[in-house]
């Protein structure tokens, strides 16, 4: 076994803990957690309202988890959920003018903090990174899908 230190999950986890340590006061200032920070930002990046399933993959979250959060969000008047016409068992789910007008307040923290890791790590660093975990993404999601498909 590899070690510790050389483990791709912990990796991936240890920065992702470092990275949000920069973004929870911000998101805890709206009152919001980081689950539900990124079912608003998927909304907000959507260019036309899309299915739970949809929503649950982008933000890798489960189905479960993101049904609560969508609950939630859509009790305080952040997010709008529609029937699918003809399907009654779906539905889409868009930002309200109140969602959109939250994620237009924490869009200038949220570039600070950003604007902080790029100081600090370097801007085409940090492009490099998420090209390359991107790509990671794509290679791994195509090995699954071959598997399944084998």
């Amino acid at each position: 076994m590899r070690p510790f230190s050389a483990s791709l999950p912990m990796a991936l986890l240890l920065a992702r803990e470092a990275t949000m340590r920069r973004f929870r006061p911000s998101l805890a200032q709206h009152g919001l957690t980081e689950q539900q920070w990124r079912v608003l930002r998927a909304l907000a990046s959507a260019d036309q309202p899309i299915e739970v399933s949809v929503l649950a993959e982008r933000t890798a979250l489960l189905a479960p988890s993101v049904t609560r959060i969508v609950a939630r969000l859509a009790d305080d008047g952040m997010i709008r959920r529609d029937t699918v016409v003809g399907d009654a068992r779906r539905s889409t789910l868009a930002l309200t003018t109140r969602g959109r007008r939250l994620v237009t307040r924490i869009a200038p923290q949220s570039e600070a903090t950003y604007a902080e890791i790029e100081a600090a790590f370097g801007a085409d660093r940090l492009a490099a990174l998420l090209d390359e975990l991107d790509d990671l993404t794509v290679m791994l999601d195509a090995v699954d899908d071959a598997r399944e498909a084998s």
